[in-house]
């Protein structure tokens, strides 16, 4: 087996419009392709983030809502890298999205903080100064 890295994450909304807009518009994701699944009454939107990486962001009706406390089993985040993190501080709390304190992770040295997407799923901005 050889696993060349991640290909995709895949988020579940409960408002597709709404989280369309923060993922596209809040964090600056490109659209590659967006699709209507009519015989699951479903959308699916795939994009791409730092030029190379990508989500697919799907809806689906009556979809169970996930344990989303940082302890809970399952996928714990999803960390993005940025360059400044202040920056992006700024840009998400002019957005009306709140975030954590900045901590600095005890191994790297690196500087990171978490926030939510519009379901309340954890996201961290991670940075890595290049």
């Amino acid at each position: 087996m050889n696993i060349k890295g991640i290909h995709h994450a895949a988020i579940i909304c409960s408002d597709y419009e709404k989280s369309k807009d923060f993922y596209m518009n809040v964090l600056g994701c490109e659209m590659i392709h967006e699709s209507y699944r009519e015989e699951r009454d479903s959308f699916k939107l795939d994009l791409e983030i730092g030029g190379k990486d990508r989500i697919e962001l799907f809806s689906f009706q009556n979809a169970p809502e996930r344990p989303n406390y940082p302890e809970a089993r399952g996928l714990r985040h999803l960390a993005f890298e940025v360059e400044n993190l202040q920056t992006c501080i700024k840009h998400l709390n002019k957005h009306g999205i709140q975030t954590e304190s900045v901590r600095v992770d005890e191994i790297t040295n690196k500087r990171f903080t978490f926030f939510k997407d519009p379901d309340g799923l954890p996201l961290e901005l991670y940075e890595e100064i290049l």
